[in-house]
């Protein structure tokens, strides 16, 4: 199997793995995606699959989270992604660094930032998608 074919396969894999946790909040199906020895980089979450599995738990049922670009190398997938209605005042845009062993998620770090609006951005060029925010 050629290296393009695994890295494919890892960008698939955690978008369906994604999907399934943040989107379709299904548990029992995320399982298979995280490994039960997951290890977690982020200052945001408990360590562990249960620590994230829970801080989604504890999130308003409206959260969406929406890939953007996603790059593999390897057993490293890095996807740039918007976290919305999660209950706080803006949106979340971050860069999820993901590392992928034998078809699981096995390890994970993230660098996250607020999503500014036309107004709050110096570059004039929104940092997700094609449109700014707009927030209520």
């Amino acid at each position: 199997m050629s290296s393009e074919s695994v890295q494919e396969r890892n960008k698939k894999l955690v978008l369906e793995a994604f999907d399934t946790l943040f989107n379709k909040r299904d548990y029992a199906a995320a399982e298979k995606y995280w490994s039960p020895n997951y290890i977690q980089h982020s200052a945001h979450i408990e360590p562990g699959r249960e620590g994230l599995f829970n801080l989604i738990r504890s999130t308003p049922p409206t959260l969406r989270y929406e890939p953007g670009v996603i790059l593999a190398e390897g057993e490293w997938v890095i996807v740039h992604g918007r976290f919305s209605k999660f209950g706080l005042p803006v949106n979340w845009i971050a860069a999820d660094i993901l590392r992928v062993q034998d078809g699981i998620l096995i390890e994970h770090w993230d660098v996250i930032q607020d999503e500014a609006t036309e107004a709050q951005s110096k570059s004039k060029a929104p940092m997700f998608g094609e449109s700014f925010p707009t927030y209520k």
